[in-house]
């Protein structure tokens, strides 16, 4: 069992009214008469899980990384909003397990007097709120543990704008409290909360904040007992190793919040007929270069599946960010601010762990077209690559077709706008 679950026991928070965003939760005992709010925070930990899947799928499905091959879930590879089809598959547990995330976590910080629990619950919502907002567009903003079951007014969706704001608040607050002990544990930290805003700073176009942020993990890391791992294939060998700066645990022993079908590794190697034998497209397949030691840890070229998660298999945690992440959205922060020698140093930190040599790349846009390949190719079958294309503005380019931008997010699930007498709005397109 993974530590972070030890003191979740029995305290499975469950859903108990309309939509996933007006619930209070349901817990052992309520909130004013609870004095010890661990086994809340845990809660608000485990929920996490029933995004991972979801968000692979997205992630990648959605690129041109992976292919799905059998109806309805081709519906992925065409931009005409035919993928509601799969809202109870992957939409669905995505919004609810993060709106419960958000719930429990609102009900430490409202009612925790330890001021490392409230630090820790306000980087979950934040994770929780980055992940929605990524996803959907602008969202509902809920910040209370018992919101009103009755005037539905309150779910209406907050810009996007005012999301982020929110995330960065939650997370400027986290990080003046937290430390780094949690590492070892799984446990939200200073470090990834830091990592997290330079990523927050990044998806907003912010690039000078990013850099500032993103710099101080970087110039952190080694006193926080992050580094590169020598051998990429390490990194997915074990969890919590010295290369992730947050992980979401999964766990055999426990399960998985909402979301029911395959996980993540299972979709990657082919072991889903949705997905069957060939997931892994041959355009990436054929993007890794002579020499570099990622291509055979990520893929089976012969028969286009991923091998990247097959050592932990269903205990393999979902790596919600790791240092070489880090280092190449410094390098892309650094490179947009002007400082291409700079962003070139990280560059080649990732590239020669890989066994290439340095990039010949030079000017600016030279380095920005490199970064982002390095980054399909470092963190492919890691949930990024779709948002790293509509991030940098280069869906069609890198797809080949034009694509309508309302396309560039997913819908909103339906359950949820009926639910709320549709307060909650569609996505346009869906």
């Amino acid at each position: 069992m993974k530590k972070i679950y030890t003191l979740f026991g029995a305290l499975l928070i469950t859903a108990a009214c309309s939509t996933d965003l007006d619930q209070a939760p349901t817990n052992i005992a309520s909130a004013d008469s609870l004095s010890d709010f661990e086994g809340v925070l845990n809660a608000a930990y485990w929920y996490q899980t029933g995004s991972t899947t979801p968000l692979a799928i997205m992630g990648d499905f959605r690129s041109d990384n992976a292919l799905f091959d059998e109806s309805p879930h081709d519906e992925f590879d065409d931009f005409d909003g035919g993928v509601v089809s799969m809202e109870g598959d992957f939409f669905r547990p995505f919004y609810s397990s993060l709106y419960k995330s958000i719930l429990s976590a609102n009900s430490v910080i409202d009612n925790s007097d330890d001021a490392t629990q409230v630090a820790e619950a306000k980087f979950l919502r934040a994770l929780s709120y980055s992940k929605l907002v990524k996803v959907f567009g602008g969202v509902t903003l809920n910040l209370s543990p018992s919101p009103s079951t009755t005037d539905q007014s309150i779910l209406a969706r907050s810009s996007a704008a005012d999301v982020y704001l929110q995330i960065e608040t939650d997370l400027s607050d986290a990080i003046s409290v937290l430390d780094n002990t949690g590492l070892s544990t799984g446990r939200a930290t200073r470090i990834a909360a830091q990592a997290l805003l330079g990523k927050v700073h990044l998806a907003q176009g912010d690039a000078s904040s990013a850099e500032s942020v993103l710099a101080s993990v970087v110039n952190g890391a080694s006193a926080a007992g992050i580094s590169l791992l020598d051998n990429f294939s390490a990194v997915f060998a074990s969890d919590l190793n010295a290369e992730i700066i947050f992980a979401t645990q999964l766990t055999s022993s426990i399960g998985i919040s909402d979301y029911s079908g395959d996980t993540f590794n299972v979709w990657y190697a082919g072991g889903n007929t949705k997905a069957d034998e060939i997931p892994v497209s041959m355009e990436l397949i054929n993007a890794y270069t002579d020499g570099d030691t990622r291509k055979s840890v990520t893929v089976d070229a012969a028969i286009q599946v991923s091998n990247k998660y097959q050592t932990l298999g269903a205990d393999q945690d979902w790596i919600e960010i790791r240092f070489a992440d880090v280092l190449l959205m410094y390098a892309e922060a650094l490179n947009e601010g002007g400082n291409t020698a700079g962003a070139a140093t990280q560059l080649n930190k990732v590239r020669n762990r890989a066994g290439l040599s340095n990039t010949t790349a030079s000017s600016q846009a030279a380095l920005r077209e490199a970064i982002q390949h390095e980054r399909r190719l470092e963190l492919a079958f890691e949930g990024h690559h779709w948002f790293d294309l509509v991030r940098t503005g280069t869906v069609d380019a890198e797809m080949g077709q034009s694509i309508n931008s309302n396309y560039y997010i997913f819908p909103i699930p339906t359950s949820e706008i009926f639910a709320s007498d549709e307060v909650i709005t569609q996505n346009p397109g869906y």
